[in-house]
């Protein structure tokens, strides 16, 4: 799609690219040295799942913060690391971010290739995986924490990281995944959602999932979270707010602690907890939901509905993969073919349900943009642009792109150079 709107050009949404290209790759090769190992080719070919620059002020408004000079230096702890905290509200009212898996964080190289595509177009977020599937992704200060920690390895260096992103004002945005959290399960079986006879309940992959009820876990991840926020990630992304689907093939799901309490009513009650105990430390709180959350009236059977979720995050992120949606609807005979119309009926609809509860917050609302080809057609630049339109065309500027083995470079063209507000009021 080649057509452009005419942009805005308040300053506080069209910057020049940050650095010269010269300091740019200075910071970058300086920086990262202390950073991980390579990464694993699993994240080349991680599995399709439904999760996962130029804009704001130029760097001289942000704090400067030293960053590491020697490779050989040891990687710095993470204990009592507390740094200056980022005013995201106004250093990043629109996010344009790119999704970063486990093994691509844990990659110097990757990670280089992914500050780069930053600091060139209107990229201006990175999320990166710290607590996935396998585990976490980085050495916790809590001994009780670092017992969930998995086999997967972590990002080394990971403070020097955050000082270096910060250097290029990019914002850092944890992702955690929550609720499927089969090494937390194996660590705390007592936390686990169980089967009639009371022994461990298991998904269609044998993977045993944690107990939305159990406000142990809760606190689990919600430290978690604190001590990501401290380490300099002013944005909490959480995935897997939700229920294991419960297919007539498995066994009966049985939630202990449950009280009577709905899956919906629990899912926003640990939303709204961790929202409350986040934003005392400044940071923004922000949930995945399938896509199909915006349009379909109630609730999904995995307890996710927006009118409970809504409210009590920052930003409600919804995966609306045009691939994800079956044929027929949204009114589209096929909508993985229809990228544009899939983006803008979704995101009028989840527009349309905040303004009934009283949300007007300009940016409550980024999806999920796939990147990524499942089934036919193939998608590359054109179809990102056909997304991002249907985004703007909503109403809204923000974004973020998903790609499982974090691959961005098919898609570059589809990126401006500089962050331009495009959205409709």
């Amino acid at each position: 799609m080649s057509s452009r709107f005419i942009p805005n050009l308040s300053p506080r949404f069209t910057v020049p690219v940050r650095h010269s290209r010269a300091l740019r790759n200075a910071l970058v090769l300086v920086s990262l040295s202390v950073s991980a190992c390579s990464a694993s080719e699993r994240g080349k070919n991680a599995s399709i799942a439904q999760g996962g620059s130029a804009g704001g002020p130029d760097s001289a408004a942000a704090p400067r913060v030293a960053t590491a000079t020697s490779s050989t230096s040891p990687a710095p702890t993470t204990t009592n690391r507390t740094v200056a905290r980022i005013n995201v509200d106004s250093e990043f009212p629109v996010v344009r971010a790119l999704y970063v898996n486990r093994f691509a964080a844990q990659s110097s190289t990757r990670m280089k290739q992914m500050i780069q595509i930053a600091d060139e177009t209107e990229i201006n977020a990175l999320v990166i995986d710290l607590k996935d599937e396998f585990g976490l992704n980085y050495s916790p200060s809590n001994p009780e924490y670092a017992k969930n920690a998995g086999t997967s390895g972590t990002i080394k260096g990971l403070p020097a990281l955050l000082d270096t992103l910060r250097a290029h004002h990019i914002l850092p945005i944890a992702r955690m995944v929550v609720f499927k959290d089969s090494v937390t399960a194996r660590v705390h079986p007592e936390w686990t959602i169980r089967k009639q006879d009371g022994s461990v309940w298991r998904d269609k992959k044998s993977l045993a999932w944690v107990n939305p009820y159990h406000h142990e876990l809760w606190d689990y991840n919600i430290g978690v979270a604190e001590e990501l926020v401290k380490m300099g990630f002013s944005e909490i992304q959480f995935d897997y707010i939700r229920f294991p689907e419960p297919y007539a093939s498995l066994p009966t799901q049985v939630f202990p602690d449950n009280k009577g309490a709905s899956k919906p009513d629990v899912l926003a009650a640990y939303l709204k907890e961790a929202h409350a105990r986040l934003d005392k430390l400044g940071a923004r709180t922000t949930a995945d939901v399938f896509g199909l959350v915006t349009t379909v009236g109630g609730p999904l059977e995995v307890g996710q509905w927006w009118e409970k979720i809504s409210p009590n995050v920052d930003v409600v992120l919804p995966m609306v993969y045009p691939s994800h949606y079956p044929h027929g609807d949204l009114g589209l005979a096929v909508p993985n073919a229809e990228p544009y119309k899939v983006l803008k009926i979704s995101l009028s609809k989840a527009k349309e349900r905040d303004q009934k509860l009283g949300i007007k917050t300009p940016e409550h609302v980024r999806p999920w943009l796939q990147a990524f080809t499942l089934g036919k057609p193939a998608y590359g630049p054109a179809e990102i642009e056909a997304q991002k339109k249907g985004a703007y065309d909503a109403g809204y500027d923000g974004w973020v792109l998903w790609n499982p083995g974090s691959k961005y470079e098919p898609f570059l063209p589809a990126l401006e150079k500089t962050l331009v507000t495009r959205k409709k009021p």
